[in-house]
């Protein structure tokens, strides 16, 4: 039986109250800022009523009892009794990292730090004692009490996608004393029920002093496919609300009622997928490609031109089919950056520093999983921006600086990879002090002249730290290591500069190594390689006088800029004879180019990417190896780490040169 035929349904629930908690707190941090935001109060509201109704759909009775109270606290609030503090964020955040840990491992959540919680929540906004097994029913004490009549019957459905008609009556119970009779007329003979249909209607006679709008909130989320009426029967002017499907009147009180709803029908369009799946997908597009590679090269040999057209159909859906299942996995790299909001608001708080995250770029798009991995490494960078980086308030009034501190984020494409830069508008890295450190591990010889670029990738050493004591946060040299060994797996480079007195910048660089990539295919002797198209810049000819007058010299004139160049025969060791006229292409990497000699340039060749095993992990030159068509294997060439060969080895051939020259000058 396939594995993924039933998903468990706590999983469902988890994944779901993932996005809810997330929505909950960047609305919680909004709000912070701009306390008058209705729409904030009401988002957050919204998030935490979902997150008890479906806990105890689900079976998580914990989560629901205590995100009730949050709930009922956080009411007043929205009812404009009681202000968004700063304080009250902090303790509503708290209760969120709670229902978090309730969810994920309820064995282990501190009881008594969720007692706390509440205990604090109810100081702040002075609500009644909380007590779980038997929720207040209490009115507020300037309520009218009102009996209602409440007529609902859902839709047939409903439970069968996961709807509780059971804790709609406990909702109704909890807001008065009730009795509740339930409407058989609709249930069918025994042989024409189905096991999992709703057959039953409800009548129920409530006595509350809540609104109306707290009656048809029990309702908000199935609102729309179900038959509801609400009337006052104490004497009261009578005002139905529905029949099928009900559409309650809007309420001046209550602007934001159907709101849910209106987001449930946009939400329907998008569905989950777990990514094994596209995984699998992708493998199975990869063997698609290679298919209609070998499919494309036997109808090139074939007189028929009915194969050569159905060929080239082929070709054009494997195409468009590879670039749609790329486009699923790929996201924008904005729902990464929305997390490290709570981090900075925490630190700010930790630390006693004013501190703005700014973010820019949020719509550059990543595979799913390159930004998964992402996440580690860039709280790392920005922890220490903010503790190592931004001076204390004292420090930035003395420099003339802003009392708070700026951290920027921001994501952007450079040519054949993305940009992730961190950065600070703090006092800079300390030369001096990273030198004197590195010499103290004996990992630099004392006076040794090193560019900045080399000196600052020693805080990327394990063990290296120039904190002059230990915090909460940072100074036991733990963490950055693994920043350069994470992005390093994937494929990417760190470079980090500074200016003194204005701040530090680190930028990650990540190549776009996708699972299938357009390459462009070179012969060198008798293997062939492939270069990634996006990387290729133009291709030129090394005629024989330039092969020869560039010996000892590896670079080339192009358009009055000198470019360095490869002989990859020279690197592969290939036996053959050189080609009469070889060819360079010309890569680049960020902002440095080099040239790669080969033999002939063979075209254009959609690359299905396969990761070489871990015996070959050292290989720097290849970041994989391909099938081709007739079934022969062509390795993948790693531009990155060719152009910093091509520039390292350049500067070493230029220092020579520049000694003779002084030399002679002397």
């Amino acid at each position: 039986m396939n594995a993924h035929a039933h998903p468990d349904p706590a999983d469902t629930f988890r994944q779901e109250a993932q996005d809810l908690l997330e929505q909950l707190e960047q609305a919680l941090l909004d709000l912070e800022q701009t306390p008058d935001d209705r729409a904030l109060i009401d988002s957050a509201f919204r998030a935490l009523h979902t997150i008890k109704g479906s806990g105890a759909m689900f079976g998580f009775e914990a989560v629901a009892a205590f995100t009730h109270h949050f709930e009922t606290a956080f009411d007043r609030v929205r009812r404009g009794e009681v202000p968004p503090t700063g304080a009250l964020i902090a303790v509503a955040l708290a209760s969120k990292d709670h229902i978090r840990s309730l969810i994920d491992s309820p064995a282990e959540a501190d009881g008594v730090r969720g007692a706390a919680i509440l205990s604090d929540l109810q100081a702040i906004t002075d609500a009644p004692a909380a007590v779980p097994e038997a929720p207040a029913v209490a009115a507020p004490p300037d309520g009218v009490p009102a009996t209602w009549r409440i007529r609902f019957r859902l839709a047939k459905d409903a439970m069968a996608l996961g709807t509780n008609p059971l804790l709609l009556l406990d909702e109704l119970r909890d807001l008065g004393p009730c009795t509740a009779t339930a409407l058989t007329d609709g249930v069918p003979a025994l042989e024409e029920m189905e096991p999992d249909a709703c057959y039953l209607g409800w009548e129920v006679t409530l006595t509350t002093a809540r609104p109306r709008a707290a009656i048809e909130e029990v309702f908000l989320f199935v609102i729309d496919d179900m038959e509801l009426a609400i009337e006052r029967v104490d004497g009261a002017p009578a005002s139905p609300v529905a029949a099928a499907p009900a559409t309650p009147e809007p309420r001046e009180e209550e602007p934001a009622t159907r709101e849910p709803a209106r987001e449930a029908a946009r939400g329907a369009a998008v569905i989950r997928v777990q990514a094994e799946r596209l995984d699998e997908l992708m493998d199975r597009v990869g063997e698609l490609v290679i298919a209609q590679a070998r499919l494309t090269q036997l109808a090139a040999g074939s007189g028929d031109a009915n194969i050569k057209a159905i060929a080239e159909e082929v070709e054009r859906l494997a195409s468009e089919l590879r670039d749609t299942s790329m486009g699923i996995r790929m996201v924008p790299i904005g729902s990464l950056f929305g997390r490290f909001r709570r981090l900075v608001h925490d630190l700010s708080r930790d630390l006693g520093k004013a501190v703005e995250l700014v973010t820019g770029g949020e719509e550059t798009e990543l595979d799913k999983t390159v930004v998964e991995r992402l996440a580690d490494p860039v709280v790392h960078l920005i922890r220490n921006a903010v503790d190592h980086g931004l001076e204390t308030p004292e420090g930035r009034a003395a420099a003339g600086k802003p009392p708070a501190g700026r951290v920027r984020l921001t994501a952007r494409h450079a040519g054949a990879e993305v940009q992730i830069i961190i950065a600070d508008d703090g006092r800079g890295l300390d030369r001096e002090r990273i030198r004197a450190r590195a010499e103290e591990q004996g990992l630099l010889a004392p006076g040794a002249k090193l560019a900045d670029a080399d000196l600052f990738q020693f805080l990327f050493h394990p063990g290296f730290s120039t904190a002059r004591e230990i915090t909460a946060v940072s100074g036991r040299g733990v963490g950055m290591d693994v920043v350069k060994r994470t992005i390093e797996s994937l494929r990417g480079a760190i470079d980090v500069t500074t200016t003194a007195g204005q701040g530090t910048e680190v930028t990650l660089r990540l190549p776009l190594t996708l699972a299938i990539i357009d390459g462009l295919m070179v012969r060198v002797g008798d293997g062939r390689y492939v270069i990634p198209l996006s990387a290729v810049e133009e291709c030129v000819e090394l005629s024989a006088a330039d092969d020869a007058r560039s010996k000892g010299r590896s670079f080339l004139n192009i358009r009055g800029e000198l470019v360095p160049f490869l002989r990859l025969r020279e690197l592969f060791n290939a036996a053959t004879p050189p080609a009469l006229y070889q060819k360079v292409v010309i890569v680049s990497s960020g902002d440095m180019r080099v040239g790669l000699v080969v033999d002939q340039i063979i075209g254009s060749h959609q690359t299905v990417i396969k990761s070489l095993s871990k015996l070959h992990a050292d290989v720097e030159t290849f970041s994989g190896a391909t099938i081709l068509g007739d079934g022969t294997v062509a390795l993948i060439l790693d531009v990155l780490h060719l152009v910093e060969f091509g520039q390292a080895r350049e500067e070493r051939l230029k220092a020579p040169c520049q000694m003779a020259s002084c030399q002679m000058a002397s």
